[in-house]
């Protein structure tokens, strides 16, 4: 299951699986008991991909974050999300150096922590991004009649031309 999989909904504890839409609803399914959830259409959800943590220079995303956790502890659990204020700080510095002080705030930290042990503790483990398959003007790309165009053709077969 990838980040852009996971969802986490303002209000509401823990982390989600998007299921299905309905009408004027969300149905989601809890990772930790595997309930199923009707989420009103107007409650804030965001993915784990689409967040990011401040910096001095750049926003990192959450998956980088991660990833570096994951190094840090060598693919163990981290710290408690419950630890001393002053070790959470401290913990996330070692992880992430630059991150911006004055907007990053303990409570954001505490939901980092948490969400990363808590997707170890399921087995998610696999924070890389998921990247296109081909790119435009690639070797192997369909030609205008659907074939596939090998390197030198322009499309269509060699008798067309």
């Amino acid at each position: 299951m990838a980040l852009k999989d996971i969802l986490v909904i303002s209000g509401q504890s823990g982390l989600f699986r998007f299921i299905s839409q309905g009408r004027n609803s969300v149905i989601v399914e809890s990772l930790s008991d595997h309930k199923r959830t009707t989420i009103p259409a107007t409650a804030k959800v965001s993915m784990l991909e689409d967040i990011a943590v401040f910096t001095q220079n750049e926003d990192v995303p959450l998956r980088e974050i991660f990833k570096k956790i994951q190094t840090k502890e060598n693919g163990g659990a981290a710290i408690s999300h419950k630890s001393p204020d002053a070790m959470l700080k401290n913990y996330f510095a070692e992880v992430l150096p630059d991150f911006d002080q004055d907007r990053v705030y303990l409570s954001d930290i505490r939901k980092v922590v948490l969400w990363y042990n808590s997707l170890h503790e399921l087995g998610i483990t696999d924070f890389e991004a998921e990247e296109e398959i081909a790119e435009e003007g690639e070797i192997g790309e369909k030609g205008e009649e659907g074939k596939i165009v090998e390197e030198g053709e322009v499309g269509g077969t060699a008798d067309d031309q």
